[in-house]
């Protein structure tokens, strides 16, 4: 699935997070916001590129958006 990344500090402090959220509309890649699925308000700032990201994710310290899992896959 067409992806970009969050990074969110782990309640720990000193770990980052990496959650995926669902990419919503378009980018040609010069942006400073993607606009993600799961709200219609926010998304993320300062983006890296999109990215395929497997829906069964199991990388350390990655993880989908709940919310964007949940959404009906197009």
């Amino acid at each position: 699935m067409l992806a970009t990344s969050e990074r969110v500090r782990a309640a720990d402090g000193r770990t980052d997070v990496l959650v995926w959220h669902k990419s919503a509309g378009r980018c040609d890649g010069q942006c400073d916001f993607h606009p993600i699925a799961c709200s219609d308000t926010e998304g993320i700032v300062m983006p890296g590129p999109k990215q395929d990201v497997p829906i069964s994710l199991d990388k350390p310290g990655e993880r989908w958006c709940s919310d964007c899992l949940a959404l009906p896959r197009r």
